[in-house]
This record gives structure tokens, sequence and C-alpha cells, in this order.
């Protein structure tokens, strides 16, 4: 048995025209979609991925900056660059890249985000409203998780759904999204114990716990459906040829760059296990900036009454 490999880039492409079609509605209405990134410090992936999110906005028609501060900047001078945002009437929405360098706090700035620009889904209201079952803004990754699901028939009613994580971006919303599809939701995480035969127990895998190649076939019930949201870096070589023997793609990333990205799940052997699976790359990071996308067009027609 080899799993049927979950296209996220094909959805992720149809989430964009869908996007791109709002924004030109949004246009005839005189409302162009503004999104601001605040990027501080220079994390190298930090820095790939705001650029990726710039491009994307661009393809779709948002317009889109990126305000850079330095890893030294004070807590005083994030404080008061997100409150002039909140308070320009043409930005509908502010994302704040995460993680920030320390010693400053996320918590605390995400706090100060205004809700209804809170296109990530981590403002505290925004939070309390999925978890009541009426959500506003949705984390950009869980819901990009659901919307591969149903555009590829993944049955969640009444499916016995596992997610290994408990983060506040992707495993307690995930969590809150397949309860209000009426699955029956087990929440674990790497200090859960005989991790391996609570995930066994699933119809439905998301794999959001940040470690590389933590689920293993012993993880996965013949037949499930594994979702791996893990993005690694890893530079182990060794580490590297046994995840993916014999794959010169992957050893000629990892000579080039010096690292190459593996996800939470081991791959080829979960396959053999899995009924369907996502890779990484490919799978389920498309869709985290395609929900952003989502958001932000809708942030700007509920903000401007369009």
């Amino acid at each position: 048995m080899s799993a049927r490999i979950l296209d996220g880039a094909a959805v992720a492409a149809a989430i964009r025209e869908r996007v791109a079609g709002l924004v030109r509605e949004l246009a005839a209405r005189g409302v162009s979609p503004r999104l601001e990134v605040i990027l501080v410090g220079d994390d190298p992936a930090s820095r790939s991925y705001v650029a990726s999110k710039g491009k994307a906005c661009q393809q779709v028609g948002i317009r889109s900056a990126t305000h850079a501060l330095p890893a030294t900047a004070s807590p005083a001078e994030l404080s008061a660059l997100i409150r002039r945002l909140n308070g320009d009437p043409d930005v509908d929405g502010i994302l704040l890249q995460m993680p920030l360098p320390k010693p400053l706090d996320g918590r605390t700035f995400l706090d100060l985000i205004d809700p209804s620009k809170d296109v990530d889904g981590l403002h505290p209201l925004n939070v309390g409203l999925l978890h009541q079952g009426r959500p506003s803004f949705v984390p950009c990754t869980p819901a990009g998780v659901i919307e591969l699901l149903e555009a590829n028939a993944v049955p969640l009613a009444g499916c016995r759904a596992v997610v290994l994580g408990r983060s506040e971006i992707v495993g307690k919303p995930m969590a809150a999204l397949l309860l209000a599809r009426h699955a029956t939701v087990t929440l674990c995480h790497t200090r859960t114990r005989d991790l391996a035969a609570v995930c066994r127990e699933a119809d439905l895998l998301v794999a959001a716990a940040g470690r590389a190649a933590l689920v293993t076939a012993e993880h996965v019930k013949r037949g499930a459906v594994v979702i791996d949201v893990g993005v690694n870096r890893v530079d182990d070589a060794a580490l590297v040829a046994r995840l993916y023997p014999g794959d010169s793609e992957r050893a000629a990333q990892l000579a080039k760059r010096g690292y190459t990205l593996v996800g939470d799940v081991d791959f080829n052997a979960v396959r053999e296990v899995a009924a369907a699976i996502t890779p990484v790359p490919g799978g389920i990071g498309p869709l985290t900036i395609a929900g952003l996308l989502q958001n932000t067009a809708t942030a700007a027609g509920r903000r401007r009454g369009a």
C-alpha cells in the first residue's frame, strides 16, 4: 500500500484564485485591501517567509508592505508601530511575524493588534470566538488544513482525530476546527504517555509537534489520513540519508544549502501505512499563505462594509 499524496499546492492555487476574485469585487466597490507585515530581527527563515507573503499578496491584488525593525528594537518602538497601524483606516490586516527575538514577548504584542485587523487569528478575542464555535479570523495553517481535507472529501463527522502538538498557532485551533465539524478529537503532545498508541487510534492524524520525523509507521493506523504540518530544517546528513534513501534531490539540497526541510512525519515509512498523506515541502505550507490572503480580503470587506 502506498498512500495517496494530498496536493496542498493545488488547493492553495484554488484559494488564491478565489481571493483574487474577491479582491476584484472589492475593487469595484472602491476597496483595495492592504496588509502590513512587521518583521523584527534578521532571522533568515522569517525573512524568506515574509518575502513569500509579499509576493503572494501582489499576485492576488492585495497591497502589502513590510516594516523591518532591528532585533534590538525596544518594546516601546514595537508597541508604537502596532498602535499606529491600528489607527490607520487604510490598513486592513496586521501580521506580526513570529517568533520575536528575545527578550520581546510575542504574546504581549499580539494582544495589542486590533482584533478586526488580526489576520493571523491570534488575538484573544478571535481565539475565544473560535473556541465558542463562531470564528471570526481563524489561524491560517489550521484553516488551510480544513480546506485541504474538504477539497479531498476526507470525512470528518464522527471520525477519530488526533492532533499532535498543542501550540496556539496550530494545535489548539486545529482541535477546535475539527470539533466544530463533529470529529472526536484527542489533543496530545511530546510528553503524552505512550504517544504512538494514542496516535494509532486516529482515522485522521495531524502532526504539528515541531520535531523532525517524530511520527513513524508505528504511530499510524493502517488506512489513516496523515497531515504533516511540521517544517524542520535538518542539517544531519546521516538522518537525511536514513529518511530519504537514494533521494538525490534531497542530497543536493543538503549540499547546496546546508539543510533540507523535513516534516514531523517519516514520510517514506508512513506512506506505506497511511491511506493519504501530505508531503513536506508542498503540502500545508502553500495553504498557510493562501489562508492569510483570504483573511486579509475578508478583513477589508468587513471593515469597509463592502
